[in-house]
């Protein structure tokens, strides 16, 4: 089991790649789309930094997992699709996540909200297999109630990929302000993935240094039990609930949520053009709170 990450720089996220080496297939989690939010251009230099390096590889792309409708960056799926093939993978919640939004951007007329945007959907304990990599998926719920990680496991090598669900021990853990986001909730997930054993790898989403350190793609249950300043061992229920809560009450809404949601919903395609073959974006007046 061989792991390569790419940091996206602009919004600090990571995508993994996750290969058998000896067959020569690969998972491809939560990729990002180039966009620029002043002009509202795309741009696929970043995606192509992962086509490249697949093909230099010589992988053949099995999946192409989202761990959840990320709010804070384009996907990338649909590109790597048309260019690598592979299966479009989320959470069956996802159904939930599309019904939400669909009202907020006044979609239901012509956006089915029925999960037929993606190839493969995942709930607890799903399994996917790669080259002699095994895929279990785990709902952990709170961020929103769609979220999944991924437990990949190969002979005594086990790792998961949480999405958004924790960050780095400096950094602490996810927000639940967004629909469906529930504190108690979160609690009970990220409690279920440091059950895991504490050598457990764990591939971040995102990374947001402190104090100047370096980006880093990977914690340890053992780091995270021992470190995270939000919910390490020790830390009750309760406070967690109270610290989750007044946090999140002063957060500013993700720059990119409004065009990132839209896009995500359909699996990282874009609109459809309208009659002047221009692709639009909607930005609806007061409908999400305000920060």
């Amino acid at each position: 089991m061989q792991i390569q990450s790419f940091l996206h720089q602009d919004t600090e996220t990571y995508t993994h790649v996750l290969f058998d080496e000896v067959q020569k297939q690969c998972a491809i989690i939560d990729p990002v789309l180039d966009y620029n939010f002043r002009s509202g251009q795309t741009n696929t230099e970043f995606a192509d930094s992962i086509i490249s390096f697949i093909q230099q590889q010589m992988l053949e792309v099995r999946y192409i997992i989202e761990t959840h409708a990320h709010a804070d960056h384009l996907s990338a799926a649909q590109y790597l699709k048309q260019h690598l093939g592979g299966d479009i993978v989320i959470g069956k919640y996802i159904e939930q996540v599309q019904q939400v939004f669909s009202k907020i951007f006044n979609l239901e007329h012509y956006f089915k909200t029925d999960k037929q945007q993606f190839d493969l959907l995942t709930e607890e304990g799903s399994v996917l297999t790669l080259g002699d990599i095994q895929i279990t998926a785990m709902h952990v719920p709170g961020h929103t109630d769609a979220d999944m990680a991924y437990i990949a496991h190969q002979d005594d090598t086990q790792v998961i990929f949480v999405g958004d669900t924790l960050f780095a021990p400096d950094v602490g853990t996810a927000r639940c302000d967004f629909p469906g986001g529930d504190a108690a909730t979160l609690y009970d997930s990220i409690w279920r993935i440091l059950s895991l054993p504490p050598t457990t790898k764990i591939y971040l989403c995102h990374d947001y240094p402190p104090n100047g350190r370096t980006h880093c793609a990977v914690s340890s249950i053992a780091e995270q039990k021992a470190h995270n300043k939000h919910v390490h061992a020790g830390i009750s229920k309760e406070a967690f609930i109270t610290m989750r809560t007044q946090r999140d009450a002063t957060l500013n809404m993700p720059q990119l949520i409004l065009p990132s949601v839209q896009v995500n919903i359909r699996a990282g395609k874009l609109p459809e053009p309208e009659e002047n073959g221009v692709r639009y974006l909607k930005i609806p007046i007061n409908q999400l709170t305000s920060g």
